[in-house]
């Protein structure tokens, strides 16, 4: 299946852009879809944290993700 996912600050630079599809297997976790960015793009895994939002809620790790799900990945903060 492909999901889009929404990026923002930190994670935007690494992925090239605000929106991004990623191809997932049906039935994938949100742990599935972290390990596929470390993956893919080996910059996630110098992220000392790094949060998705599955449908506006914190996903949990064992949170299966489908199609019609709005994912964005939420880097670290960082103050100021």
């Amino acid at each position: 299946m492909k999901i889009k996912v929404l990026c923002f600050g930190i994670t935007r630079d690494i992925l090239g852009g605000f929106e991004k599809e990623i191809e997932l297997e049906e039935g994938a976790s949100v742990e599935v879809l972290k390990q596929k960015l470390i993956s893919d793009f080996p910059e996630f895994q110098k992220l000392n944290s790094l949060r998705i939002a599955v449908n506006e809620e914190y996903g949990n790790e064992e949170q299966i993700i489908t199609e019609k799900d709005e994912i964005v990945l939420i880097p670290p903060v960082s103050g100021g």
